[in-house]
């Protein structure tokens, strides 16, 4: 009994030094007919991340609920996306992610606020390391497209000094004074 009890203290500590952190967002029971009757399989949607600027979305499908986590987390893994964080732990500027009908509108908040947001999205950005923004679900409801356009907004952002470096011009120049 005490050896069990060790070996899952280690096996917590091991996954907090990795310092990846997995939520699954949905979990869906699927069936397919065939020929013999129904065939019966699970859907797994999660995000994995690090909480300092690193997030993915993955989907896994197996017979199991558990084989479809391990699916999921390998496929959130290889879809990492890298997000740029103020020193207010939030995004530089509003943006947009728009994933199939899905819309996201994404926006910087106050220090102190929190994060804003719904479902899905709630999951992605918390995980992503942002700690004050405003986010709305426009369009569909669909757990998926919402949680991937969150992904795409977030891809498309730029710091100030990515910005200046694009335009050719010093940082000082996008201020405005």
């Amino acid at each position: 009994m005490l050896k069990m009890a060790n070996r899952k203290k280690q096996g917590k500590v091991k996954e907090k030094d990795s310092g990846w952190e997995e939520r699954v967002v949905q979990v869906k029971r699927v069936t397919k007919v065939v020929k013999g009757g129904k065939k019966l399989s699970f859907r797994v949607i999660l995000v994995v991340g690090n909480e300092q600027g690193q997030v993915g979305v993955g989907v896994g499908k197996a017979s199991d609920v558990i084989g479809a986590v391990k699916k999921g987390v390998t496929d959130a893994k290889k879809h990492l996306v890298t997000v740029p964080l103020t020193k207010s732990n939030s995004i530089p500027h509003p943006i947009n992610g728009i994933s199939g009908a899905a819309q996201v509108i994404l926006r910087p908040s106050a220090p102190g606020s929190g994060v804003i947001a719904g479902g899905s999205v709630r999951t992605v950005l918390e995980l992503s390391g942002v700690q004050n923004i405003l986010a709305k679900q426009l369009g569909s409801n669909n757990t998926l497209n919402n949680a991937r356009a969150v992904l795409n907004g977030l891809t498309q952002l730029r710091t100030f000094s990515e910005a200046a470096k694009d335009r050719g011009v010093p940082i000082e120049n996008l201020y405005s004074k």
